[in-house]
């Protein structure tokens, strides 16, 4: 397992279009992906999952990846929160 911990930078938050590129990407691996934000966590695969969590700018979120190619994973959504979502 791969944990990492990340920080929303877009000024707008984890909202749809943000939600539909995390599971755009995810669903590129076979490993499993969790988000958790104040012990909510959920299926980093789902969008409204990811909705859920309320995401705003500034907050923090652990990622975890687990499975064959989890650390190509966990760069890969990493790299989404690092890029603002190209927002």
């Amino acid at each position: 397992m791969v944990e990492r911990e990340v920080e929303v930078r877009n000024r707008a938050g984890i909202h749809a279009r943000p939600a539909a590129m995390i599971v755009k990407v995810a669903n590129k691996f076979v490993s499993n992906l969790y988000m958790e934000k104040n012990s909510m966590k959920i299926n980093g695969k789902s969008i409204m999952g990811i909705i859920t969590l309320g995401a705003a700018y500034k907050s923090r979120l652990t990622i975890s990846t687990e499975g064959p190619d989890e650390e190509e994973a966990a760069d890969a959504i990493e790299q989404l929160f690092l890029n603002r979502f190209e927002e």
